[in-house]
Parts: structure tokens; sequence; C-alpha cells
């Protein structure tokens, strides 16, 4: 990832951090999720920790920060749990357990976690709209995304509406920048083959000329004639320049090309 890529990715992890749930029971949902986060050491999570068991009456001490988590995962898989709680949970596992990475336009989001927890999750998840990929690394269970629209509308709905605006807008003018970038290099292709088909129109008006080829007066002659003096003009400005129509010109540039060759071949007949 780039320096700003590797920003947008820090900006979002701390606008999800900031997010403040104010229900009780969201707090000790997001307070779960983060009780367990691995390896990973992020000052974003310590303080959001902080903050939310300042205002948390539940606190489980009894059991394990994993089975916390896991026991939480497993009663947000029900149908009918509270989709708010919902919410306040995958946002804690994102930020304990996530990994995001954007790089040239392309976005992915994992989670890697024990694998009974990691199917309770994707159960979750489902519920929530955003169905991940299941799989097994190195006996971890991990949930994948790389869909761009569907990671970007989790993200949002989980609290990070202005990184995801941010990243939005520079997807547009990325797509912009590219569509201009076509654009121009076919506008040049266009361009070199026009200007190549022109001289050598031109140069086969100059042979038929100079042999005296062309009935003095007649179309072939006046064609002949502004080609020489406008090689790079389109077909339709010549035809603009002699108040001939496009066809016409074309059709005359045509057999001005036939004759200047056919003239080359009695040439080179000994």
């Amino acid at each position: 990832m780039s320096r700003n890529e590797r920003d947008l990715v820090s900006a979002i992890r701390h606008e999800l951090a900031a997010v403040n749930p104010q229900r009780q029971c969201c707090r000790a949902a997001e307070l779960d999720a983060l009780a367990d986060p691995g390896r990973r050491s992020d000052v974003a999570i310590a303080r959001t920790v902080h903050r939310l068991s300042s205002v948390s009456t539940s606190h489980e001490t009894e059991i394990s920060p994993s089975d916390r988590a896991l026991k939480r995962a497993r009663a947000l898989s029900a149908a009918e749990a509270p989709a708010h709680c919902r919410s306040a949970f995958l946002r804690g596992r994102i930020l304990s357990r996530g990994s995001l990475s954007l790089a040239s336009g392309r976005i992915h989001l994992e989670l890697v976690l024990t694998q009974v927890e990691a199917r309770y999750l994707m159960a979750t998840f489902a519920a929530d709209g955003a169905t991940g990929v299941y799989r097994v690394r190195r006996g971890r269970g991990v949930i994948v995304w790389k869909d761009r629209s569907e990671i970007l509308d989790l993200l949002r709905r989980l609290g990070a509406g202005s990184s995801i605006s941010e990243i939005e807008a520079r997807g547009v003018v990325r797509q912009i920048r590219g569509e201009l970038n076509r654009s121009v290099n076919a506008e040049t292709a266009n361009l070199q083959r026009a200007v190549r088909a022109g001289m050598r129109q031109a140069r086969a008006a100059a042979e038929l000329i100079e042999e005296g080829g062309l009935p003095p007066g007649g179309l072939l002659q006046r064609v002949s004639v502004a080609r020489l003096a406008h090689p790079e003009a389109t077909i339709a400005e010549l035809g603009e320049t002699l108040s001939l129509s496009r066809s016409v010109v074309q059709r005359a540039l045509a057999t001005i090309e036939r004759q200047a060759e056919a003239l080359r071949g009695e040439a080179a007949l000994p």
C-alpha cells in the first residue's frame, strides 16, 4: 500500500474506534469483541476499551477474553439477536482481529479467529448483510471479503462514514483519470493514423500531378491539390475546403492512390 492508502486505513480504524454506542448492551457487546485482540497492540483499541469500560457495568472477568468473544459471537448469531448489538460486536471484532488493505483501488478485508467463532460470525455478518467467504488457514478460521461495494457499505454502517466517503471520492477521481487517459490514447492513435494516411495520399497526388496523369480542373486534380496543400487535414476538413461531401473526397483519394500505385507498377516494368 502507498502512504496515502495506509493513512486511509488508519483513519478508518480511528473512526471506528471513536464510535460511542449509546446502549449499554451495545457497549458490553463491543467490549467483549475488543477483549481478545490476539497479538495486536493498538492505541486506538486501548482507548476504546478504557472509554467503554468506564461507562459499562458488565464485566466478565471470570472467563478468558477469547471465551468472552466466543460466548458473545454464539449469542449474536441467533436470528433474534438485536441488530444494534450485532453491529457493535462486529465493529469491535474488525478493530481487534481485522486486517484491511487498500491497494491501487482494490480493497481487501479479513478476520482471523478460531474456527468455532468464525463460523458463528459468518452467520452474524450474513444477518448484517455482509456475507464473506470462510476459509481455514493454518488451523485458524478466516473470513474474507473482496467485494469493494460490500466492504465499503459494511464499514460505513459500522461508523466509518467519513473515511469511506474519502475512499469513494478517490475512486471517482481514479476512474475519471483512467477514462481520460484512454480517451487521449485513442484520440492520439486516430490522429497518428490520419496523419500517416494524409502523407501517403499527398505522395500519391504529387506523383500523378508530376506525371500529368490528372485531367485539368477535374475532381481528382482538385482533391490532389487540396491534399498536397493540407496533408494533415482530415477527410471531413478537406471536404469543407472543397465544398464536397466526405464520401466524395474519400472515394477520390482512394482513386488517386490506386492510380499512383498503377503508375509505379508501370514504371517498374522493363
